[in-house]
């Protein structure tokens, strides 16, 4: 390990940044420095303008993708390097605001059948029930579903923050069969070593394909992801009713804006809203004058 990489994780833990944050920013600055065969801390703005652009541009990266990059970068020249001059030169791309897609509720049920194996139907019904990130699911421990309470304890969520959610009785009569197959020890759903079970948490490709193979299986259009059922999850809360409060503290989100979004997803408190066009009285279609008559054929 370089005396920089060290300066650089010594930084981040001392924040106390999520592993996977760790992994990705030194992963970037990795990235950036084999990109012009050069030690990070020799290139300077006119580097960084141009790996940017070439980001954006050659390699066609989405601008989420960039801004992680760019996320990296500055950690690295500012924090690492005590360069906070170049915050200008390291400007965040302008992130397109896009509604999620979601699933139906048949379109999920559809999912959960399309699992191949008892492992995949499992973790597709606690990403939907729960509405746990990836990583969340991942680091799942027996014991953090209390079956007593009917809830389950999601540890060291995004920011290292705890929080409950509900555990479904569906889910639950699931879980129970789900144990006595697997016989998990410490976590929820163990990866493997060589192709052989090991007491530690599976990979995130593990989650991904799990979504990818029912997905194709049930002939589901959609990009199905674990994100995308978090969002399912979320939306179809809002739909039956449950307030954005509510959603928030269930999502572990900070900022209530976050949450805001599902509520133009839910049809219920769309079609809720009274149009402004209903309540004036105008004259009919067919009385209005056209432009242009149409010819026959």
């Amino acid at each position: 390990m370089t005396h920089l990489r060290r300066a650089m994780l010594e930084e981040l833990q001392r924040r106390n940044y999520a592993k996977t944050t760790v992994y990705y920013y030194l992963k970037a600055v990795e990235r950036f420095a084999r990109f012009f065969h050069t030690s990070p801390d020799q290139l300077n703005q006119s580097h960084l303008r141009q790996y940017q652009a070439y980001l954006l541009r050659e390699r066609k990266l989405g601008p989420r993708t960039v801004k992680l990059h760019v996320s990296a970068l500055r950690f690295f020249f500012v924090k690492t390097l005590k360069r906070p001059y170049l915050l200008e030169d390291i400007p965040f791309p302008k992130v397109p605001r896009r509604l999620p897609a979601i699933l139906s509720t048949d379109e999920v049920a559809r999912l959960i059948d399309g699992a191949k194996h008892l492992s995949d139907r499992t973790m597709l019904m606690v990403l939907y029930s729960t509405g746990m990130r990836n990583a969340e699911l991942r680091h799942l421990q027996v014991r953090d579903i209390d079956s007593r309470r009917m809830l389950i304890h999601i540890q060291h969520g995004k920011g290292g923050r705890d929080r409950y959610v509900p555990l479904s009785a569906t889910l639950l009569a699931t879980l129970r069969v789900y144990y006595r197959w697997m016989r998990p020890k410490t976590w929820l759903f163990p990866g493997t070593i060589q192709n052989w079970r090991a007491d530690k948490p599976i990979t995130p490709k593990v989650v991904w394909d799990a979504c990818r193979d029912a997905a194709r299986r049930a002939q589901l259009e959609k990009r199905v992801s674990p994100h995308l059922l978090r969002h399912s999850y979320a939306s179809h809360l809002v739909e039956a009713g449950a307030d954005l409060r509510t959603v928030q503290l269930l999502l572990g989100h900070v900022k209530l804006e976050h949450t805001v979004i599902y509520l133009h997803l839910s049809q219920r408190h769309l079609q809720a809203v009274a149009n402004p066009l209903d309540a004036i009285s105008v004259s009919g279609a067919d009385t209005v004058r056209r432009t242009r008559r149409l010819h026959k054929r």
